[in-house]
């Protein structure tokens, strides 16, 4: 059973009292995932929302049929899967595990009503979600402007 504890080793849930980690317990599942097994694909309903409490998952968009591309790794105490709480629609990206890896999950089903129920832990988790969000966009933004500057072409047009 997954305890107080192990929530708190999710970055996201630092910010949550105890009573309302208390209401998360119930509905957390603990999954293990072997080294290369899929956890969800882009496209798939994101019916689930997933926290890494030990292990490595790797976030990758696949752009043709020999092309993956790696859009970043979930850390332990990281959480990934954001569409099950924040929109319920499809998954935009595939999530493999890189090595064998202990998740924590929770069911839209399960979580949406409990932060629709207790406002108090909605704002909170609410306001943690765009704060990752932002850092993930940051990093992407970062990522691209390097891709762009490096390109072979940038060099006629900068001059």
């Amino acid at each position: 059973m997954v305890s107080k504890k192990d929530l708190r080793l999710i970055v996201i849930l630092r910010y949550l009292t105890d009573e309302m980690l208390d209401k998360l317990i119930p509905v957390t599942e603990q999954l293990i995932f072997e080294e290369g097994e899929v956890i969800f694909k882009e496209g798939n309903l994101a019916d689930w929302f997933y926290m890494l409490k030990r292990g490595k998952i790797l976030l990758e968009k696949r752009i043709s049929d020999h092309v993956t591309v790696s859009l970043g790794a979930i850390k332990p105490g990281y959480s990934f899967g954001w569409s099950a709480v924040l929109d319920g629609g499809p998954y935009t990206s595939d999530a493999v595990s890189a090595e064998t890896s202990e998740i924590f999950s929770i069911k839209r089903g399960l979580i949406v009503p409990l932060l629709e129920n207790d406002h108090h832990m909605g704002n909170v988790l609410t306001q943690r979600f765009l704060r990752e969000v932002k850092s993930r966009l940051d990093r992407r933004t970062e990522q691209f402007l390097r891709s762009v500057k490096s390109h072979p072409d940038m060099d006629v047009l900068l001059e």
